[in-house]
């Protein structure tokens, strides 16, 4: 074999007009596996002398000889042959269908298959050059290996910019905090810091989610976190967009939740109310929680008579928790009305207010919900002087 020749072993052979090659064994280990799929066109119909007939060329190019030849029906029927000194081979007396024909490779490659379709009367060809096979087999390994690190690559920024994002989000929940807590004159900077980090954010995600495989398992982890901080930014639609997208790729609790948060601040009530509602019957034992968070947005929007209903659904689920039994008697009190009574205007308290507030107390006597209870109760007794303020006390039937 000639220097730019495909290499072989020192105890293999090149095929020669006597027709005694053998193929190195680990040469041609690597192509042993591979099915060429040929069917080849059907012609008119006979009777049972069909033949499949061809040439068979080694990894060189050459004739390749005495290579065993099988040729098996779709109905279990088996015919042999063998290639000659030209590498050229002929199964005869078939019947019409479909046969795999298999090439017997010296071991301990395993016999290269392909297919086709027989047609009586009729031969059928099968050429076959491995020189050819070998080429092609090699350029498809190169491409996938090719393909496996574009994928490694797009998976490690996905990463890198998740993993910033991520670093990004946690300063932002900082800088609301701060926010929150900062005198009138010292809010401005915040709020730019806040703007900033927040776009960053955004701009690292959407980077994830462009370098993320439409079947990237983490891919409703970028959606739900790109939900996150679009609702940083102050884009409520995008938000709501996002943690849609990451519900269809992996519906949870969490999600549903956050949804239902963005669709409450939002003003949607109706979609926030589904979605807490799902976030619920996905997780059961946290449906009090749930109805709780809902309550607390609607809360913390200044939609206190939508607040009631998702409080309410809470204390019935968790009726020992002491925020849940305050806030429900801060937003029963936005459905205070005022009667006239003589030439004087009287409040009208909605059912539940003030036991509302005593069960918080009761609850919580020494903590912030129950101390906040008890400003709650006092505020009320100026309102309307008289009325029963005491804790515990069971109504009269």
């Amino acid at each position: 074999m000639t220097k730019g020749e495909w290499s072989m072993k020192r105890k293999a052979y090149i095929p020669t007009k006597q027709g005694a090659g053998k193929l190195g064994l680990r040469a041609f280990a690597a192509i042993a596996i591979a099915v060429l799929a040929g069917i080849c066109a059907p012609h008119a119909a006979a009777q049972n002398n069909g033949s499949i007939s061809g040439q068979i060329l080694d990894i060189t190019g050459k004739p390749w000889a005495d290579l065993g030849i099988q040729a098996v029906s779709d109905q279990g029927a088996k015919q042999e042959g063998k290639t000659d000194q030209n590498g050229k081979y002929v199964v005869r007396n078939l019947r019409a269908g479909v046969y795999t024909v298999s090439i017997i490779l010296p071991a301990p490659n395993k016999p290269y298959e392909v297919q086709c379709r027989v047609q009586g009367g009729e031969d059928t060809k099968i050429d076959l050059n491995f020189k050819e096979v070998v080429a092609k087999q090699g350029a498809e390994a190169q491409e996938q290996v090719k393909k496996q690190e574009e994928e490694k690559q797009k998976f490690q920024s996905m990463k890198t910019h998740f993993d910033t994002a991520v670093v990004l989000l946690d300063k932002v929940k900082q800088e609301k905090a701060d926010l929150a807590k900062a005198p009138a004159d010292q809010r401005n900077p915040l709020k730019q810091a806040l703007a900033d980090d927040s776009g960053k954010a955004v701009t690292e995600l959407e980077a994830a989610k462009a370098a993320a495989n439409e079947k990237d398992p983490n891919l409703n982890l970028i959606l739900a976190r790109l939900g996150d901080a679009y609702e940083a930014a102050g884009r409520s639609d995008d938000a709501i967009n996002a943690y849609q997208q990451a519900i269809a790729q992996k519906p949870t609790a969490a999600y549903y939740n956050n949804l239902g948060g963005v669709l409450g601040r939002a003003g949607k009530i109706d979609e926030a109310t589904t979605a807490y509602q799902k976030s619920a019957e996905l997780d059961p034992t946290n449906a009090a929680q749930a109805w709780r968070n809902f309550g607390i947005t609607l809360y913390n929007a200044n939609r206190l008579g939508d607040a009631i209903e998702p409080l309410k659904k809470s204390a019935e689920l968790d009726p020992k928790n002491a925020q849940t039994w305050y806030l429900l008697g801060a937003a029963l009190v936005y459905k205070m009305t005022i009667k006239k009574v003589g030439d004087k205007d009287v409040p009208e308290f909605a059912p539940g207010t003030i036991e509302a507030y005593q069960k918080a107390i009761e609850l919580d006597p020494n903590g912030q919900y129950g101390a906040q209870a008890k400003q709650g109760l006092e505020q009320l007794q100026m309102m309307a002087p008289g009325i029963d303020m005491k804790i515990g006390r069971k109504k009269k039937s």
